[in-house]
């Protein structure tokens, strides 16, 4: 109560600048309402013909004015009315009265109002109802506690337009101090007033309170039915629609379009596809299979459910199809991932008459995200503009996914910053293109700034933004997001939750990631899948096939992803056995022939040296795409085999593959193992000039690779000159490796020079420069970098290595003695160091050759 009050007083004193314009322009024209200025009960004006003739005739053309169109005619009513002496009290006034609601003439209604005889409750149901129409939520309330206050009593009429106020506010606080009113006056059980609080009741997330109303009831008509179903599917509770439309099935009420809409609806969220087929054969009985709601919502019933031949059948039955209906089945198709079928249906709405609109847009433009081109996507957006298409946050938040996906960022901002509305979900398209394009930072503005709007992020942004954290590497804002994800409620959730694993994988704290990962409750597929590949990709292969054994013998089942992220693991540490074991379970189940998996199979088998066992996975797959030819091209170029290589290349292109950047990194990568830097160079100028395919970071270092190998540093300097972007630590990294092999102390100076700016915690930059100077003689410039590396606390970290021998992987660290056979191994590579220095080996210890670096650097070995 204390709640609901304080609510009235702030919508009061928000409310007084507006209130002003509202107060009548007749010479009853008062400074606010109060009880003394309301006609109670007094004649006003005219005197009352009760007897008058043409009164019964004014009052039969008022009741036909009831739209704006009308408006017109009744001002000439009421103009008869003032002319002839006809009094406002009785029925005519009030007619009069309706008729200006009606109409939308609320200023005449407002002065009409104020001349009326106010103690019967009709002419304030009137005003009541025209300001719920208006949707001016306050002032009904208002003109309510007004009414009230004057001593006239509500009737069952006045309380379902004063409930939908409370509703239009959100404030279940005040519908039930209207509640308690009404359940004091006898309206309660009432079938308009009851469906009316449970609408109220339902739509404010108080189901309890609906249901327990709902059971009071005496007599239930099918809008009361209709208005319990709708808010168990609004409250995501389906299980309780379908069985309250069970419980209607037993009583004599007929369910009608507006129910079988609601329950279909329900059964498609629930992929309730038999059950939804029975209603199907219960709709035609009750001969409304035709009726244009019921059908639509059959038709996306079926969509959801996969079942898209018995959705389009249906679409070609219906004699009438309307807008609803092709954007279902477009919708439909896109989310079953049948996207030429999507394509050639848009395609096909226009020619029929249909214009697309908003909705259509937002199911049609995904289709297109992955595929699309920059054209494409601009002849869209000026279709969408040419045609006045209304913008939404769905629309605007496709169309910013789409030119993302294009690498047209700009566009995608000056869609994002136009005077049309933004939202969450607008914002979190933003970040995430910033973050598809790599501008983390950008990304991470947009956060702040929605925060700062008074936005709430949901668990999608969160999973979008913490990506940017990763990318950054920046883990004291990844740890501020979790927090923030935590005080929310948003850490339970398994698709954040795996986004934070995911972040601070990146930012090198695995053992943060494992213990977010064994935070989750409910871990799903996507929860194992990315703390599997975090394992992989932090170099702890082990830990990733043992999550892998865990996750099947925990009955979660293995996806795609599962499945390539685990041969990836064997790849890297080898694991050929165990690679063939999940080859095995791929045989047997659904997996045999799905080409991700069997492209990492060939990457798995090639990297653990069985190149003939990878040919045959690859001649094996019924079905090739361009990941497929990637994984066998680079296979054969890791092997150093470049010929093979470069005809498997032709053979892609017979077979109508278009190859793609990663293709191309196979091929450029393949001829720096061959040591074949023109043929290297010719693939980098082909891929760009000819197939128009833009170079990314990977790309210009791979160049640097291959000139740097061929001992060629300038032109690999100059490459990285060329680079239309920063180059990035891999980069300026390649470089410097190149300089260690072939002594070049100014280039790797610069390139040092780069790398301690954008990755100082890297100890092995530090260690490469350090054995260039050495290398070189240039004992100070070794001290240099070694107090340097003390000064930023910069550890090396002990370089490791693994080999697999009878099915047991055995892991070895430099100067590490925890192997079980560790004092047998040390004394063979001793005796194998003697044989080595008979036949002339000399070891290069750079820095015990000086004195003054005895102790600080010891064998780089492992």
């Amino acid at each position: 109560m204390k709640d609901a009050v304080f609510h009235l007083k702030c919508t009061r004193k928000n409310l007084s600048s507006i209130y002003k314009c509202f107060l009548p322009s007749s010479p009853f024209k008062l400074k606010s309402i109060h009880t003394n200025s309301i006609n109670i009960g007094k004649p006003l004006q005219f005197s009352i013909h009760k007897d008058d003739p043409l009164a019964p005739q004014l009052v039969s053309i008022l009741q036909t004015c009831t739209d704006p169109c009308s408006l017109s005619q009744g001002r000439q009513v009421h103009a008869q009315m003032v002319v002839s002496g006809i009094g406002y009290n009785g029925n005519l006034g009030t007619k009069l009265l309706g008729m200006y609601i009606l109409c939308g003439g609320f200023l005449d209604a407002k002065n009409m109002f104020y001349q009326l005889q106010l103690w019967c409750s009709e002419p304030w149901n009137w005003m009541i109802r025209g300001f719920t129409m208006m949707g001016q939520f306050d002032f009904t309330l208002l003109l309510y506690f007004k009414m009230l206050g004057c001593g006239t009593l509500p009737d069952k009429y006045t309380f379902p337009y004063v409930i939908k106020a409370c509703g239009g506010l959100n404030s279940v606080a005040l519908g039930r101090v209207v509640h308690d009113k009404i359940q004091a006056m006898g309206f309660e059980l009432d079938v308009f007033v009851g469906s009316s609080l449970i609408k109220l009741y339902s739509e404010s997330g108080c189901i309890c309170d609906a249901r327990y109303l709902f059971d009071r009831m005496p007599r239930k008509d099918g809008v009361l039915w209709n208005v319990m179903l709708n808010g168990y599917v609004k409250n995501g509770d389906r299980g309780n629609a379908i069985g309250l439309f069970m419980e209607m099935r037993k009583t004599e009420t007929y369910p009608n379009s507006v129910t079988f809409a609601c329950v279909l609806s329900a059964c498609a969220s629930e992929m309730l596809s038999n059950f939804g087929s029975q209603l199907h054969g219960l709709v035609i009985c009750c001969g409304l299979e035709m009726d244009s709601p019921v059908a639509n919502t059959l038709l996306a019933m079926y969509a959801k459910c996969g079942h898209l031949f018995d959705a389009r059948k249906l679409f070609d039955m219906m004699p009438k199809t309307d807008l609803v209906t092709w954007n279902g089945m477009i919708s439909g198709y896109v989310q079953n991932g049948f996207m030429d079928e999507a394509s050639c249906l848009f395609h096909e709405m226009i020619p029929a008459g249909m214009k697309p609109d908003t909705i259509t847009f937002s199911s049609f433009l995904p289709l297109l995200s992955e595929g699309a081109t920059i054209r494409q996507a601009m002849e869209i957006h000026c279709y969408i503009i040419r045609n006045g298409v209304s913008w939404d946050v769905f629309l605007k938040s496709a169309l910013i996914d789409i030119y993302c996906k294009c690498r047209d960022v700009e566009m995608a901002c000056k869609i994002f910053n136009e005077r049309t509305p933004v939202d969450v979900v607008v914002c979190t398209a933003m970040i995430s293109g910033y973050v598809l394009n790599g501008m983390n930072n950008n990304a991470l503005e947009i956060f702040r700034w929605l925060v700062q709007e008074r936005m709430r992020p949901n668990s999608v942004t969160l999973a979008s933004v913490l990506p940017a954290c990763a990318g950054l590497a920046t883990l004291k804002l990844g740890k501020e997001l979790h927090g923030h994800i935590l005080k929310n409620g948003h850490g339970g959730s398994c698709f954040v939750g795996s986004a934070i694993m995911d972040m601070y994988a990146k930012c090198g704290r695995l053992d943060l990631a494992h213990q977010t990962f064994m935070g989750i409750s409910n871990r799903d597929v996507i929860s194992w899948n990315s703390m599997i590949t975090s394992c992989t990709q932090n170099g702890k292969p082990e830990e990733a096939i043992d999550l892998f054994r865990q996750m099947g013998m925990g009955g979660t089942k293995y996806d795609c992803v599962s499945i390539s992220a685990a041969l990836s693991a064997c790849a890297n540490l080898p694991a050929l056995l165990y690679g063939k074991e999940i080859h095995a379970f791929m045989m047997k189940g659904a997996f045999r022939s799905d080409l991700f998996t069997e492209s990492a199979l060939i990457d798995m088998y090639s990297k653990c040296g069985n190149l003939e066992l990878a040919r045959h996975v690859f001649d094996m797959m019924e079905e090739k795409n361009e990941v497929s030819w990637n994984s066998i091209i680079a296979a054969y170029g890791n092997h150093g085999r470049l010929k093979d290589s470069l005809n498997m290349f032709h053979e892609m292109l017979e077979d109508g593959i278009q190859p793609d950047h990663v293709t191309f990194l196979a091929i450029i990568s393949a001829c720096g193992h061959a040591g074949k830097v023109d043929e290297g160079l010719h693939f980098f100028h082909y891929m760009t000039e000819e197939l128009g395919i833009m170079a990314r970071m990977e790309h210009y270092a791979c160049m640097v690779d291959l000139f740097g190998r061929a001992g060629r540093l300038n032109g690999a300097f100059e490459m990285i000159n060329s680079m239309p972007f920063s180059p990035d630590a891999g980069v300026w990294g390649t470089l410097l490796g190149a300089c260690r092999l072939h002594g070049n102390v100014e280039l790797a100076e610069v390139a040092s020079k780069n790398l301690f700016e954008l990755d100082p915690q890297n100890s092995g930059y530090y260690v490469l420069l350090s054995n260039v100077h050495a290398n070189a003689g240039q004992w100070e410039s070794v001290l240099k970098i070694r107090s340097l590396m003390k000064e930023r606390g910069v550890q090396k970290i002990p370089g490791y290595s693994w080999i697999d021998v009878n099915n047991t992987t055995h892991m070895f660290v430099a100067a590490d003695r925890s192997h079980p056979q560790s004092s047998q191994i040390y004394l063979l590579l001793k005796n194998l160091l003697l044989e080595l220095k008979k036949e002339g080996y000399v070891p290069q210890l750079y820095l015990q050759m000086h004195p003054q670096t005895i102790g600080l650097q010891q064998p780089e070995k492992g």
